[in-house]
């Protein structure tokens, strides 16, 4: 007979493979009958990772179009794909009106900025300036090399940040309780160490401590690498965006903490499979119970399995990052996921008013709800909704609460333009791949890293 943890863990994987195959279905959603005609508002929008988000996406939109008879033509397409139907559209001198891409902020929107590809939406963000944090209007405020000037290029729509999650269960089978997880940085990180070697002592072979990304294709990866560089208090760029690598400290910073992070692979402790996740695979791992721990980016592991009560509620664990190796409280790295409009846009006035209608505070707090914890709010009163206080939920609660209690920052990229290259080719990831896949020194490959770093700024400042 099929066990209760068995059919729990079929129904929560079963979901989350219904919904990646949805991501992969990128036709346009008409949401109205027959040709959309010329006047359609065309709208690229990432596809959710659940149907509630989508839901409340499709709802705003049919609101709005009974409100202004304006018909709307919206494509949800996947992660993986919308940024690159997106700069075809553009190469092809036919991009859609509004494009929402959850990692466009620390790869594309940058230098679609700095060129002048993108349309200045500050009428939009005026009326409703003051309910947003300082971070999402800093996100969004970019340079224009065209104009030589910074305006608003992107609306805010949501935050995501760095959680840990684990199962309480399994720590429970390795003769540990949750008080025996140590807040320091050392202590914390080794703790799994010993919850793989409990568990594989009693038979689970195949489990692994944590649950880290390092592969070069996902964003999970620089955005893990970074976070441990935070905590290492090693600062690339200054506040006027200058990098700072040619210190030697800050050099010897990164070689350090990529020797830290590269060790628990080549000892042992983190899946072998980790050098060729997606974005989507430390997840699908961790619901597997391949790992006892992992660092996500944000709480789809948990929201998928909202479904399950006992699972949501009991098993898995939600926790904030330990205290820096120094001793202090980690500042958190946050990504502000942005909505754009291209300045040859064939309908740029009806894209601002959906923006603007999109954007009142109780409408964006109900769409981005849909989403189920996943993503955040980037207005800070929206947190004070009973769905983001609601303590009886142990994953959006702590969440809220680290957000709320801790001091955050945003990517470099807001310093930089030209650090967003630096994201999109994920060379931290490369560097990663180079020290456990070829065996190279953290020495060389750090090296070897900066110097790319630095001719990707030279040519931005071309």
């Amino acid at each position: 007979m099929m066990s209760r943890w068995r059919r729990r863990l079929i129904a929560g994987m079963l979901g989350l493979l219904v919904a990646l195959l949805l991501s992969c279905h990128s036709e346009p959603i008409v949401n109205q009958t027959g040709d959309p005609g010329p006047a359609a508002l065309r709208i690229y929008w990432n596809r959710g990772f659940y149907p509630e988000e989508d839901q409340a996406l499709q709802q705003v939109i049919q609101d709005w179009e009974q409100q202004t008879g304006t018909r709307v033509e919206l494509s949800l397409i996947s992660s993986d794909d919308i940024l690159n139907q997106t700069t075809i559209a553009l190469e092809n001198n036919a991009p859609p009106d509004i494009v929402f891409a959850h990692r466009a902020d620390y790869t594309l929107q940058p230098r679609w900025a700095l060129e002048g590809k993108l349309m200045d939406v500050s009428e939009v963000i005026e009326p409703v300036r003051d309910r947003y944090s300082p971070a999402a209007l800093e996100s969004a405020y970019l340079y224009d090399k065209t104009i030589q000037q910074r305006r608003y290029y992107g609306v805010p729509i949501e935050l995501q940040t760095i959680h840990i999650h684990y199962w309480r269960d399994l720590l429970t089978q390795a003769n540990l309780q949750e008080t025996d997880i140590p807040n320091d940085w050392d202590g914390f990180w080794n703790i799994w160490k010993q919850g793989q070697k409990q568990l594989r002592q009693k038979g689970k072979e195949e489990l692994y401590g944590l649950g880290l990304p390092l592969s070069t294709k996902a964003s999970d990866t620089f955005f893990l690498f970074e976070q441990i560089l935070e905590a290492y208090d090693i600062e690339l760029l200054d506040a006027e965006g200058k990098l700072r690598l040619s210190d030697p400290a800050v050099r010897q910073g990164v070689i350090d903490s990529l020797t830290w992070l590269t060790q628990f692979y080549q000892t042992g402790y983190v899946p072998t499979s980790a050098l060729n996740w997606v974005d989507s695979d430390n997840n699908v791992n961790f619901l597997n119970r391949v790992t006892l721990m992992t660092a996500n980016p944000s709480l789809a592991i948990p929201a998928s399995q909202r479904g399950d009560e006992a699972v949501y509620q009991e098993q898995i664990v939600t926790r904030e990052f330990p205290l820096e190796p120094d001793g202090e409280p980690i500042r958190y790295l946050t990504s502000i996921k942005q909505a754009l409009i291209f300045k040859n846009s064939p309908n740029p006035n009806a894209a601002k008013q959906f923006l603007a209608y999109l954007i009142q505070p109780d409408r964006l707090n109900q769409y981005i709800k849909g989403s189920l914890g996943r993503w955040f709010p980037v207005m800070p009163d929206l947190l004070k909704d009973a769905f983001w206080q609601d303590a009886r939920d142990p994953h959006v609660s702590k969440a809220v609460q680290q957000l709320m209690q801790h001091p955050t920052r945003l990517f470099y990229h807001v310093l930089n333009p030209a650090y967003s290259q630096v994201q999109s080719e994920n060379i931290w990831g490369q560097a990663i791949h180079r020290v456990i896949v070829e065996g190279q020194s953290p020495e060389m490959v750090v090296d070897e890293a900066i110097q790319h770093i630095n001719r990707i700024a030279a040519e931005w400042e071309r």
